[in-house]
């Protein structure tokens, strides 16, 4: 598969180009059957097991010096119940296929993320999301599980079955099993209408309470060194459809989005002085624009440019001063930031170390252009971050710990008391799950 991150002679690397690994054998199992094999022969071999997506994690996530599995045979739709409404894919479907098979049927997951070249599991385990008032992360949607644990058995569990394993899979991170299919929750094809609008910093954080309580979905960009941001809301709508016109399209989703915005981050990295010149340039370029189309088509857009990205969960109380923190640090602190801060939102959920698990949240990613060093300023935005009790994306880069998630997710031992009867002798484990899970 195109979109799968690897290297020559049997390096591994991830899609941002920061993490690699060389795994002593690679497995491209065609059946569940063959999945629980190659698991076993792994422990057989004392050989530790990972299954990888497309590498879209920023962590180390899913790199292994042991088995690497890859999903891509494990693809496509096993079943539709429209009585129920759920729909039960291969684990190592990618999302753009099940977002356009979907639609074929006339049927939407409620809420995505803003990409989706990942696997559905890669996604899921990650607690990849969106946006959203009342509609939460992929993994919130998804109604049952079935994965092959560090026996080889295959288990799947639902709120009915195997609820205990259901409450912590939903997020496994990899540490629990291999995801071999997950069941959605669907609903019949429906249009959001998108408004993007250019609005001041000020005026967002003065207002953010009311416009996130008036749509349905709100997200915004800073660009750091300047006043500004980029808003957009989507929302259900009758309709017509009316999508962004091809040239529109191209000239905004990929001239501007990706091609001039590719040529500014060259420049940034060269000479990082011109940063907040472009910056300004940047924030001013996209123009007010309102579009109708199925939700794939409004909820997820290319991303060409290859970057570094942290991401925090903090209280969505917390949000306004957080981002106040954040602008007054990057105003002192003579970093050049040439990528644009985004901030969404997500309701509580009952995931056991879901980012947003408990608590209403709201979600602040910082992005660093490939190549240029990230650590000074991913460093003390993590600093503000922390001191709000924030809860890092588990496939974005960060620095936490067993001992500090122990104090941020309160059930954080029920999840590592489960991965002690599903795997005791850590056949999932790596050196970040070591260090976020604990050995």
């Amino acid at each position: 598969m195109s979109s799968t991150a690897s290297g020559k002679n049997g390096t591994w690397r991830n899609w941002g180009g920061n993490v690699s690994a060389r795994p002593v054998r690679e497995v491209a199992p065609a059946s569940v059957e063959e999945l629980a094999a190659a698991v076993r022969r792994a422990a057989e071999d004392g050989l530790k097991v990972k299954a990888v997506g497309t590498g879209h994690s920023f962590t180390s996530i899913a790199a292994t010096d042991g088995v690497l599995i890859r999903p891509q045979l494990l693809t496509g739709i096993r079943n539709i119940d429209r009585n129920a409404m759920t729909v039960t894919v291969e684990a190592g479907t990618p999302l753009k296929r099940l977002n356009a098979a979907l639609a074929r049927e006339g049927l939407s997951l409620t809420n995505m993320g803003d990409i989706m070249e990942q696997t559905v599991s890669g996604a899921t385990s990650t607690g990849t999301h969106g946006t959203g008032r009342e509609s939460a992360s992929i993994a919130a949607q998804i109604t049952g599980l079935e994965l092959v644990t560090a026996d080889g058995s295959v288990l799947t569990c639902s709120e009915k079955e195997n609820p205990e394993v259901f409450a912590a899979a939903r997020i496994g991170l990899g540490a629990l099993g291999v995801v071999t299919a997950i069941t959605f929750a669907v609903e019949p094809l429906f249009l959001l209408t998108a408004r993007e609008e250019p609005m001041p910093f000020e005026r967002v954080l003065a207002e953010f309470d009311q416009l996130w309580a008036e749509n349905e979905h709100f997200e915004f960009y800073w660009f750091p060194h300047t006043g500004n941001t980029n808003t957009k809301r989507n929302n259900r709508s009758a309709g017509p459809e009316q999508p962004v016109g091809q040239l529109a399209g191209w000239f905004e989703d990929e001239f501007l989005s990706n091609g001039v915005f590719q040529v500014a981050q060259w420049v940034g990295r060269a000479a990082p002085a011109a940063v907040p010149a472009i910056a300004q340039i940047s924030s001013k370029a996209l123009s007010a624009r309102t579009y109708t189309d199925i939700p794939y088509k409004v909820f997820t857009s290319p991303r060409r440019v290859r970057f570094v990205e942290m991401e925090y969960a903090v209280p969505r109380a917390a949000l306004v001063e957080t981002l106040r923190e954040l602008k007054s640090m990057v105003d002192r602190s003579g970093l050049r930031v040439s990528f644009p801060v985004e901030v969404r939102t997500a309701p509580a959920d009952d995931i056991t170390l879901s980012t947003a698990s408990g608590r209403d949240s709201a979600y602040i990613a910082v992005h660093m252009f490939r190549g240029t060093p990230y650590q000074a300023y991913f460093t003390a935005a993590e600093r503000i971050f922390t001191a709000h009790e924030g809860r890092p994306h588990w496939g974005k880069v960060h620095t936490r710990d067993a001992e500090y998630f122990a104090r941020v997710y309160p059930r954080f031992g029920e999840f590592t008391a489960l991965r002690d009867r599903l795997d005791p002798e850590r056949l999932f484990q790596n050196d970040y799950l070591r260090r976020v899970l604990g050995s």
